[in-house]
């Protein structure tokens, strides 16, 4: 999967991903073959940190 290089498209774009497909952000990196570590870094600069209980980032 290619990721938007926009913040706000890939918070989006994961937060559906998650939502839809998968139980938590680590199912989603093994299935997507991403790094979880280079997500959360992209996303923390926009100040989105992931919530393993709600399964999104916010």
């Amino acid at each position: 999967m290619n990721l938007p290089s926009d913040v706000f498209m890939m918070m989006s774009v994961i937060n559906t991903e998650l939502r839809d497909k998968y139980p938590s952000l680590d199912e989603f990196c093994k299935a997507e073959n991403l790094s979880r570590a280079e997500i959360e870094e992209k996303l923390a600069v926009a100040g989105f940190e992931y919530n393993a209980e709600l399964n999104k980032f916010w």
